[in-house]
């Protein structure tokens, strides 16, 4: 049995970096492959401005910010068109500020192709792509508790990123290895919770479950507000989301992947700390320092984190909480560059 099945990990995730201009600009991804998004994360590297998150289901224009607890809005300045081989962005300085660095991290799920999911006890919308484990849902509430949502993944989800797109509530995640009711926000840099307005439980390979929390159903299932949830599942070879236990020491913990990082989401989640993204366009070697934060609007850090990617996972290299908080549980989402061993037995070489 081959090791990976995804020996061009570029086919369904690339990092790519462009410098704005101020007026519409189509930006063509470099990576092996000719990458048509369905997902698009942009951040403008130089000044503060929001991270933008627009997907092929909701559609181009429709925006929301990790870094904000807002509903969607509706903004024709911003990502304005999904391409073959990239996207087209407006005049926003968000994500096309005038002789401003941005970086786009994108994801391919099904061409924007949706289906109808009837899985769960509310009938959801899903674009999901098996092979890469990854999946865009959609679904409108109705208030009711211990509703179910079918994600499409046909296996279970580590990560479950959702955000209510009527209403400013917060950005909920859901990771395995939190606690029981327990949730982070990805606009907040709080510790784990147990939310007040609803958590998710009985996460399965074809649903999970909607609870109420002490004061509603607000962030995932408040009647007649709309939803969207991105679902992320493990690939060997490709993917990663799991969690280690920080050392406090700058020679920090290795935690092993089993490919060459391309990107990297750290968060704390025993603390309040902010979440922290790393990838291989920004920092084109080690030790890599050079962090974004998905619920900050500030632009480019450097030297406040470190870490390197190997080529069969990533090492730490700071002692502080953010990444290596002693004893701490650190959660994170990676994706491949290269696999360890790809399915034609090239081995991934280190940097």
């Amino acid at each position: 049995m081959a090791y990976t099945t995804i020996t061009d990990p570029s086919v369904y995730f690339q990092t790519q970096l462009f410098t704005g201009t101020g007026s519409s600009l189509s930006v063509t991804n470099t990576g092996n492959a000719d990458l048509q998004p369905d997902l698009v994360w942009i951040k403008n590297r130089d000044i503060a401005a929001s991270h933008v998150l627009t997907d092929t289901t909701r559609g181009a224009t429709k925006s929301l910010f990790s870094d904000q607890s807002s509903g969607e809005s509706t903004d024709t300045q911003q990502l304005t068109s999904f391409n073959s081989d990239g996207f087209t962005v407006g005049t926003s300085n968000n994500v096309n500020g005038n002789g401003n660095g941005s970086v786009a991290w994108q994801w391919k799920a099904n061409g924007g192709t949706t289906a109808s999911n009837s899985d769960g006890s509310i009938t959801s919308t899903v674009q999901a792509n098996t092979t890469a484990g990854f999946s865009i849902v959609t679904y409108a509430g109705n208030g009711n508790n211990n509703q179910t949502i079918g994600h499409g993944l046909g296996a279970t989800p580590q990560i479950i990123i959702t955000k209510n797109r009527s209403a400013a509530y917060n950005w909920i995640v859901y990771h395995p290895t939190l606690a029981a009711t327990k949730i982070l926000v990805l606009d907040m840099s709080l510790a784990e919770f147990t939310p007040s307005g609803g958590y998710y439980s009985n996460v399965g390979s074809s649903t999970y479950q909607l609870v109420q929390g002490s004061s509603g159903l607000t962030n995932v299932n408040a009647n007649g507000n709309n939803y969207v949830a991105y679902c992320f599942t493990e690939k060997k070879g490709y993917s990663k989301i799991s969690s280690y236990k920080g050392n406090g020491n700058a020679d920090g913990p290795f935690v092993y992947t089993g490919f060459k990082p391309a990107w990297v989401m750290i968060k704390n989640a025993d603390a309040s700390e902010i979440w922290r993204i790393f990838d291989d366009k920004r920092d084109t070697y080690n030790v890599m320092e050079k962090g974004l934060y998905p619920n900050l609007n500030n632009a480019e850090g450097s030297g406040t984190a470190r870490l390197d990617f190997l080529s069969n996972g990533f090492k730490l290299r700071d002692s502080g909480n953010a990444l290596n908080d002693s004893g701490a549980n650190l959660i994170y989402m990676a994706f491949a560059q290269n696999p360890l061993v790809a399915s034609n037995n090239v081995i991934a070489l280190a940097r």
